[in-house]
C-alpha cells in the first residue's frame, strides 16, 4: 500500500476482524498493552475497539514522555527558567503540563521568558543570537528525541556556543516495560511496541520480553490497519504457542535500528542510575543525563536545582492510567474537574495522553455504535468506506 487512506480501507478492516475473532480461543480473555500513546490515539479516534471481539482488551502504557514526567521536574525547570537571565525554550506540549508550582505557561505569565520551539536546533538559534544571556533546552522524550537533543549538543561544542545547556528529563522504554512486567496488579498477554522509538532502537531490545517474560512483542504502526494487523500478529503468535518480536512495522522500523542515532545518544549521553516515573515510582537505569565530558551544557550542573520530590494530586489517577490499570473513564475526576481545557494531570494534558485521547474521541460508546464484532455490526465505517475518522 502506498497511499494513507489504504490503511484506514473499512473493507480490509473488516476481513481482519474477521480473522481476528477467529484466531480468539473460545472463552478466553486476552489484554494488549499498547505502549505508545499515539497508538492509543488511534485506536480511539478510528474506534478500533469496535472492530475487535469482546474478548480482547487494549490497555495503555506509559508510552507518553509527558505524561511520566513527574510534578517535581517541571518545578525543576520552572526554578532554571525563573533565574536571572535564562531563557527556558520547550516543546510545545510541555507548555500546560502541572507541576507543583503551575505550569510552563504560568511561569511565563509570572515574567519568566519561556518559548515554544519545535526542535533543539531552534533553542540553539536562540541562544546564537542571545549571547548574554542562557539559554536552556528542556530535554524530553524517549530515544525518538534524544538524538535530536544529542545532536544539537554536539553541534554547539563544536561550535563553542558557551551559553547554551540542556535539561536532560529523556528516558527510556525497556525499564519501564519491564516494571509493568513485574507488577503484581496487571496481567498482559502480549505488547503492541513503540513503532517511533523502534525506529532508533530496532527491535532486538525487546527480546527480554519474549524471551524471559513469554510475553509477544509486535511492533506496530500508527495507522488503523497496522494496529488491526499488530493484533492479529499478536494472536497468531499465541495460537501456536510462540513468544516472539515481530515487526509489523517494517516500512518505517527496522531490526537493529538507527546506529547512527543510538551512536549521538551514547556519546553525549549516559543511564541515571534511577529515575522517578509518574506512576510508576523510582527505576533504575531508565533515564538518560548528559555525560561529564559535556558538563558545560548541562543545565543540572550549571544551576542550582531544588530537587525535591511533590505528590501528586490526590484526586488524579494517572500513575494507575499510565500503567494500564485502570481506564481513563474510571479516574474519579475525569471530563469533571480534569478536561484538557483545566488538566489535573499530564495524562489529559498531552497530545499522546490517554485522557485527552478518551475525552477528545470517545463520544461514541460501544452501546451507541454498532462496530464489527462487539455489537455484530458493520460500523460507521460502512457508510464511507473508510475506518472511522472521527469519534465526534
Amino acid at each position: 500500500m502506498r497511499f494513507v487512506d489504504e490503511y484506514r480501507d473499512a473493507e480490509r478492516a473488516r476481513a481482519l476482524a474477521a480473522s481476528i475473532a477467529a484466531l480468539c480461543e473460545p472463552g478466553r480473555h486476552y489484554k494488549f498493552m499498547e505502549v505508545c500513546g499515539g497508538h492509543t490515539h488511534t485506536i480511539y479516534k478510528h474506534g478500533l475497539e469496535d472492530y475487535l471481539p469482546e474478548s480482547i482488551s487494549l490497555v495503555h502504557g506509559p508510552g507518553c514522555p509527558v505524561c511520566v514526567i513527574p510534578m517535581g521536574r517541571v518545578d525543576d525547570a520552572i526554578h532554571i527558567a525563573s533565574q536571572p537571565g535564562v531563557i527556558m525554550a520547550s516543546f510545545g506540549d510541555m507548555m500546560r503540563v502541572p507541576g507543583g508550582r503551575g505550569s510552563f505557561l504560568d511561569a511565563k505569565a509570572a515574567g519568566a521568558d519561556i518559548r515554544m520551539v519545535y526542535s533543539p536546533l531552534d533553542a540553539l538559534k536562540i541562544a546564537e543570537r542571545n549571547p548574554s544571556r542562557r539559554v536552556v533546552f528542556m530535554g524530553i522524550g524517549f530515544e525518538t528525541t534524544a538524538p535530536s537533543t544529542a545532536m544539537t549538543v554536539l553541534r554547539a561544542a563544536a561550535a563553542g556556543i558557551e551559553n547554551f545547556s540542556v535539561f536532560c528529563n529523556h528516558v527510556t522504554i525497556l525499564p519501564a516495560i519491564k516494571a509493568i512486567l513485574d507488577s503484581p496488579d496487571l496481567r498482559l498477554d502480549g505488547f503492541l511496541g513503540p513503532g517511533h522509538v523502534s525506529t532508533v532502537i530496532g527491535c532486538g531490545p525487546y527480546s527480554f520480553i519474549t524471551e524471559d517474560y513469554r510475553k509477544p512483542l509486535v511492533v506496530a504502526g500508527f495507522e488503523p490497519l497496522d494496529i488491526l494487523q499488530s493484533v492479529h500478529m499478536l494472536l497468531a503468535q499465541l495460537a501456536a504457542g510462540r513468544s516472539e518480536v515481530e515487526n509489523q512495522y517494517g516500512r518505517v522500523v527496522t531490526w537493529d535500528g538507527n546506529p547512527r542515532a543510538l551512536e549521538a545518544i551514547s556519546g553525549v549521553m549516559e543511564p541515571r542510575p534511577y529515575f522517578e516515573w509518574r506512576g510508576l515510582g523510582f527505576i533504575s537505569h531508565s533515564a538518560l543525563r548528559m555525560r561529564e565530558e559535556f558538563a558545560a551544557f548541562d543545565a543540572e550542573r550549571i544551576f542550582d536545582i531544588p530537587g525535591g520530590r511533590v505528590a501528586d494530586p490526590k484526586a488524579c489517577q494517572c500513575g494507575e492510567v499510565l500503567k494500564g490499570v485502570l481506564k481513563p473513564w474510571e479516574c474519579k475526576v475525569f471530563g469533571t474537574a480534569c478536561t484538557p481545557e483545566t488538566p489535573i494531570g499530564t495524562c489529559m494534558v498531552s497530545s499522546e495522553g490517554a485522557c485527552a485521547a478518551y475525552y477528545n474521541f470517545g463520544r461514541f460508546t460501544r452501546e451507541r455504535i454498532s462496530g464489527v464484532g462487539r455489537n455484530g455490526g458493520t460500523g460507521r465505517a460502512e457508510d464511507t468506506g473508510q475506518v472511522r475518522e472521527t469519534a465526534r
